[in-house]
C-alpha cells in the first residue's frame, strides 16, 4: 500500500538522519507516531507526513527536521519536497502504473490482506426471538453482520456466523398463547387479546399469526390427536392443557423460525448455525456452568437469590444468575453460550446487540475471565436503531401496533438497497432510512449511484468489442477490436500504457490503489460504512473522469490505457459490492 510505502521511508529516514547526527537530539529509542495524510492542494504532492511532532525530542525547528530525513530518502520512483513540516510525495506514472497491474492480475483477490495474523471468529448477530417477522432493527443487524463476515473473510479470517435462537423464556408459551386467540377466531369464536395495555403485553396481537392459524387447522389433524375443543378450551393446568399448550407453543415458533430464515436467505444473510437456548439448557450446559461458578467460590445467596460476585471483575454491581424461585436469569444461559462458544476453538468473539445492552457487557465479561477465559477475545458492536421515513415522516415501528417489517422494506425498496442503506452509517450512529429515496433511480440514491458506475464500466467494456449501429442512417460501424484482443491486453496489461492517461486519471488510479488499506482499516475496525463510502467515492471519481475523457477513440494506445483503467475500475467496484452483499448489475 502506497500509505505504508511512505511512512516506512519517512521511518527508513528518521533512523539513518539519526545516525548521521543531523536531526538534533533525536535518539534511535525515542517513540513517535507519524500519520499520512493527502494534502488539500494536490499541487503540493499526492501524500504528506507531517513530522513537527518530532521536535519536542529533536529541538530543532521542523523544516529542518524535514530536510534532514528527506536527505537520506531513496527517492526512487517519487519526487520530494518541503513545506514546512511536512515532507509531500509525488508519485511517478510507473507506481500508477504498478496498481492497475496488479488489480488485473489479482482480480476477485485485490485488496486482500497479507502478512497478518489470521484468527477464527464467531460472529454472531440477529439472534431475535422466534416471536415473530422481523423489525426494522433486525434488518440494520442482518446486513451489517452479513456485511462485516464478508469483509472479515474477504481479508483473510476464518469466520462462522451464528443465530442465537432465544427459545427458551417465557416469551414462547406467550406465543402459543397468542395463537390460540387466532385459532379461536377463525373457528368463529367472539375472542380477543385483551385490551388493558398491561395484559396485552403477555400476547402478541399481530396479523402475522393469522395465516399461521389457519395452517394450524388445516394440518392439525396430521400432527395431533387432540381435538380442537382440547385445544381450545382445556384448563391451562391440566394435564390436556399442558399439552395443548406446548403443541401450539411447539408449532407456532417452528413457523415464525421457517419465516425468518427463509427472509434471511433472501437477505443473502448465511448463518452457519442457528443454535438453540433451548438445547443450551437441555444439554446441562447451564448447570454445569453455574457449578463451577459455585465451586470456584463466585457466588452467594442474597434474599433466596444466587449472585454472581461480578464486580470481582469490572462490573458496577453483582448479578443475580439464579432467581428465589429456582428459575435461572438471562445471563445465566449467556455465560453458559458465551463458554462454549471458546470450548468450539474460536480465537474471538464478536457479538452484534443494541444499544439498550451496553450495560450488559461488563457482567458477561467478568463471567468469562471468572472461568479463565481471556475477557479481551469477547468484542461486542453496540449499533443504535433505524428510523423510517416515509414522505419525511418517521414510521412507528414493533410487534405489537403499527408494525413495519423488514419484509415489507425489502419488498418495498429492493435487497440491494436494503442492505446497503443499511450498512452505509456507522453502527453507532440512528440510522434513517429514507425509503423513496432509497427507490429513487437518480444521483441522489447512493446505492444507485454506485451501481450505475459498475454497468457503466461494463457498457464500456462491451463496447469495446460490438459493432456500433447509426440509428438514423442504419450504418454499421466495426467493433474497435475482438473479444480475444480486449482479453489479451486485460491478460496481460502492458503498465508502459498508463503513462497515456495518467494526467487524466492519477486521482481515479490513487482512489483504486486505496482499496486495500480501505479493507484494511475496515477489517480491524470492525467497520462496513466506510467501504459504502470508499465505493460512493470511487463512483464518483469515475463518472468525473467518464464525463471529462473518451475511452473508445482512435488513438490506439491511449484507448488501450484507459480499457485497462476501467476494467480495474470493475475490479475494485465487485469486490466491494460482494463485501457489502449487493449486487453488480452490468445493464442498468
Amino acid at each position: 500500500m502506497l500509505k505504508d510505502f511512505f511512512l516506512k521511508e519517512v521511518d527508513n529516514g528518521i533512523k539513518e538522519a539519526i545516525n548521521a547526527g543531523t536531526l538534533g537530539q533525536m535518539g534511535v529509542n525515542d517513540d513517535y507516531t507519524l500519520i499520512i495524510e493527502k494534502p488539500k492542494n494536490t499541487d503540493f504532492g499526492d501524500f504528506a507526513v507531517n513530522v513537527s511532532s518530532l521536535a519536542r525530542m529533536a529541538k530543532i525547528a521542523p523544516p529542518m527536521i524535514a530536510n534532514a530525513i528527506v536527505d537520506k530518502l531513496s527517492k526512487e520512483n517519487y519526487t520530494v519536497s518541503v513545506i514546512g513540516g511536512f515532507i509531500n510525495f509525488k508519485i511517478s506514472d510507473s507506481m500508477l502504473a504498478n496498481t492497475i497491474e496488479e488489480i488485473l492480475k489479482e482480480k476477485e483477490n485485490y485488496g486482500k490482506g497479507k502478512d497478518f495474523e489470521k484468527e477464527k471468529i464467531l460472529l454472531e448477530y440477529v439472534s431475535a426471538n422466534p416471536t415473530g417477522p422481523f423489525h426494522i432493527g433486525h434488518g440494520r443487524w442482518a446486513a451489517m453482520g452479513s456485511a462485516l463476515a464478508n469483509l472479515l473473510k474477504f481479508y483473510g479470517h476464518e469466520v462462522y456466523q451464528e443465530f442465537y435462537i432465544n427459545d427458551a423464556g417465557s416469551q414462547i408459551q406467550k406465543l402459543g398463547n397468542s395463537l390460540k386467540i387466532r385459532i379461536q377466531q377463525e373457528l368463529g369464536e367472539n375472542v380477543d387479546f385483551p385490551a388493558d395495555e398491561v395484559e396485552r403485553k403477555n400476547f402478541y396481537p399481530g396479523d402475522y399469526l393469522i395465516p399461521v392459524a389457519k395452517k394450524f387447522l388445516q394440518e392439525k389433524d396430521k400432527i395431533t390427536s387432540l381435538s380442537l375443543e382440547t385445544i381450545c378450551h382445556s384448563e391451562p393446568s391440566s394435564i390436556e392443557g399442558e399439552e395443548s399448550l406446548k403443541l401450539l407453543c411447539d408449532y407456532a415458533k417452528a413457523e415464525m423460525e421457517a419465516c425468518q430464515r427463509k427472509l434471511l436467505e433472501g437477505f443473502r444473510v448465511h448463518f452457519d448455525k442457528f443454535y438453540s437456548e433451548l438445547d443450551l439448557h437441555k444439554s446441562g450446559k447451564v448447570e454445569k456452568r453455574y457449578k463451577e461458578l459455585m465451586d470456584k467460590g463466585y457466588l452467594y445467596e442474597q434474599d433466596g437469590a444466587m449472585w454472581f460476585k461480578s464486580t470481582q471483575y469490572g462490573d458496577d454491581q453483582d448479578r443475580v444468575i439464579k432467581k428465589a424461585d429456582g428459575s435461572n436469569t438471562y445471563l445465566t444461559a449467556d455465560i453458559a453460550y458465551h463458554a462454549d462458544k471458546f470450548d468450539r476453538g474460536f480465537d474471538r468473539l464478536i457479538d452484534i446487540w443494541g444499544a439498550d445492552h451496553h450495560g450488559y457487557i461488563a457482567r458477561v465479561k467478568a463471567s468469562l475471565q471468572a472461568l479463565g477465559y481471556d475477557p479481551d477475545k469477547l468484542e461486542v458492536l453496540l449499533g443504535q436503531l433505524v428510523n423510517l421515513l416515509i414522505d419525511g415522516n418517521e414510521v412507528r415501528m414493533g410487534k405489537r401496533k403499527n408494525m413495519v417489517t423488514l419484509d415489507d422494506l425489502i419488498e418495498e425498496v429492493g435487497v440491494d438497497a436494503t442492505r446497503y442503506w443499511m450498512c452505509m452509517r456507522n453502527i453507532d450512529i440512528t440510522l434513517d432510512f429514507d425509503i423513496e429515496l432509497a427507490k429513487r433511480s437518480t444521483d441522489e440514491n447512493p446505492v444507485f449511484y454506485v451501481q450505475y458506475a459498475y454497468a457503466r464500466v461494463c457498457s464500456i467494456l462491451r463496447n469495446a468489442v460490438n459493432e456500433k449501429l447509426n440509428a438514423e442512417t442504419g450504418e454499421k460501424t466495426p467493433a474497435p477490436m475482438s473479444e480475444k484482443e480486449l482479453n489479451d491486453l486485460l491478460n496481460n496489461f502492458d503498465k508502459n500504457l498508463i503513462t497515456k492517461t495518467t494526467d487524466t486519471a492519477k486521482a481515479l488510479i490513487l482512489k483504486l490503489e486505496e482499496f486495500k488499506s480501505v479493507v484494511e482499516q475496515s477489517a480491524q475496525n470492525r467497520t462496513v460504512y466506510t467501504i459504502c463510502r470508499y465505493v460512493q467515492e470511487l463512483a464518483q471519481e469515475f463518472h468525473s473522469f467518464y464525463n471529462s475523457n473518451r475511452v473508445i477513440g482512435d488513438d490506439k494506445d491511449l484507448m488501450y490505457a484507459r480499457l485497462g483503467l476501467v476494467a480495474a475500475i470493475k475490479v475494485t467496484l465487485k469486490n466491494a459490492l460482494d463485501i457489502l452483499g449487493v449486487s453488480a448489475p452490468e445493464r442498468m
